[in-house]
Parts: C-alpha cells; sequence; structure tokens
C-alpha cells in the first residue's frame, strides 16, 4: 500500500471552515476596540482643551476657539469644533471614521451646552454618544 503525501481535500476544507469561523469572532471585536479608541482620543483632546482654556482665561481674561491661540493639536482624525465668548466657550469633537451622529462635547464658563451630537449637563464634563 502506497503512503500519500499532503492534506486531502477534505481536510484542506475544515481548516479553511475554522479559520473563517475564528475570523468571523474576531473581526466585529477588532472593530469595536477601533471605535472605543476613537472615542477615547477625542475624549482626551476635549479634556486637553479644557485645560488650555483655563490658561488662555488666566492669560487673557477672555476665552478662544483659535486652536492656535490655545496652543492645541487635536489628535490624528479628530476634528474639533469650537465656540467662545468673554464668558463662556464650548466644543464638540468628532472623527473622520465615525459617522457625523457620533462624537463627544463640553463646554465651560458661561456658554450654553453644545446640543448636537450630545447634551453635556455638567460644566467641563466630556459627554460622548457613545
Amino acid at each position: 500500500m502506497q503512503q500519500s503525501k499532503g492534506f486531502t481535500v477534505v481536510e484542506l476544507l475544515i481548516v479553511a471552515v475554522i479559520i473563517a469561523i475564528l475570523a468571523a469572532i474576531v473581526i466585529p471585536k477588532f472593530s469595536a476596540i477601533r471605535e472605543r479608541a476613537y472615542f477615547a482620543a477625542m475624549k482626551a483632546d476635549l479634556e486637553h482643551l479644557s485645560s488650555r482654556q483655563q490658561t488662555y482665561l488666566e492669560d487673557h481674561y477672555s476665552y478662544s476657539d483659535d486652536l492656535e491661540e490655545l496652543a492645541l493639536t487635536s489628535s490624528h482624525g479628530v476634528i474639533l469644533t469650537i465656540t467662545a465668548s468673554n464668558s463662556g466657550w464650548s466644543a464638540v469633537a468628532a472623527h473622520s471614521e465615525l459617522g457625523k451622529e457620533e462624537g463627544c462635547a463640553i463646554f465651560g464658563g458661561a456658554a450654553l451646552p453644545p446640543t448636537e451630537p450630545v447634551t453635556p449637563t455638567q460644566k467641563e464634563e466630556v459627554v460622548c454618544s457613545s
């Protein structure tokens, strides 16, 4: 009797099915982890913005909506929209990899909180849509 070398088609199909099942389990978990990282970057940028606004207020007795004046650089993919006046400021962070209805918001001073994508209830508190 001859000994065969290599794998049979059935063995190869079983391995392919096992790989497909593992991929179906891992891929959704990976995308959820990536989304959490996007929200963490937006939250960190808004917390940093809050700190920079307080420093700017102490130096200039007003708030700023200019990232260069605040010496602030946002994380990769994070889009900050700031509204400021002499008495308060608000900001919304979005990420280029997420939908428009997802994001984070914060406000400080006497400004009204932003309403889109979420509405913070307390000053200097970052609130995210997810």
